[in-house]
C-alpha cells in the first residue's frame, strides 16, 4: 500500500490517497515512522500537486516538520520550486517549519532567497520573520546568499 500512495503523491491524485485512506486509516502514521527518505508530502510539495498537500495537511499536520535524507522539509523544496500556494499552505499549519535546517544549515528563506523567488520569500519573511536573520555557513546571510546566486531582485 505503501507504494501506491507514493504513486499518488507522484501523480496528485487525492482521490486515491482518500481512498488509501480510507482502507488504512494509520497509513500516514506508517509513513512516519518509517525508513523511507521522502513522505508524500515531500513528493507533492516538490511537484507543485497542491491539492495532495493540502489534503495530507488537513489528515496529519505532523508531516510538514518531517525531514528527508537531506534534513529538506517539505516547505524546503516547495520554496525550491517556488510554489507559492503550496508554500503558504505549509506555513499556515506550522511557521516554525520556516526555522528547520537542513543538512547545510539552510532553512526555506535561505533556498528561497538563492533560487530568487521573490514572493515564496516575501511570504515567509511575513510567517517568521526572524528566520530572517539565520545565517548559514561562514556566517552569511540572506542578502549574502542573493548575492552570491546572483538574485538580486530577492
Amino acid at each position: 500500500m505503501d507504494s501506491e500512495l507514493y504513486e499518488a503523491a507522484v501523480e496528485g491524485n487525492v482521490r486515491s490517497l482518500v481512498e488509501l485512506l480510507g482502507k488504512d486509516k494509520l497509513l500516514l502514521d506508517r509513513i512516519m515512522i518509517g525508513n523511507r527518505n521522502e513522505t508524500p508530502l515531500h513528493i507533492a510539495a516538490m511537484l507543485g500537486h497542491l491539492d495532495f498537500v493540502e489534503e495530507i495537511l488537513v489528515r496529519k499536520t505532523e508531516l510538514a516538520r518531517e525531514q528527508d535524507s537531506q534534513s529538506l522539509t517539505p516547505l524546503h523544496l516547495a520554496a525550491a520550486k517556488g510554489y507559492l500556494h503550496i508554500v503558504e499552505s505549509l506555513v499556515r499549519v506550522n511557521p516554525e517549519i520556516c526555522f528547520v535546517r537542513d543538512k547545510y544549515k539552510r532553512n526555506p528563506l535561505h533556498v528561497a532567497a538563492m533560487k530568487g523567488h521573490v514572493d515564496v520569500l516575501e511570504c515567509l519573511v511575513q510567517a517568521a520573520p526572524d528566520a530572517a536573520h539565520s545565517v548559514v555557513e561562514n556566517g552569511q546571510t540572506i542578502l549574502h546568499l542573493c548575492v552570491k546566486h546572483n538574485k538580486l531582485e530577492a
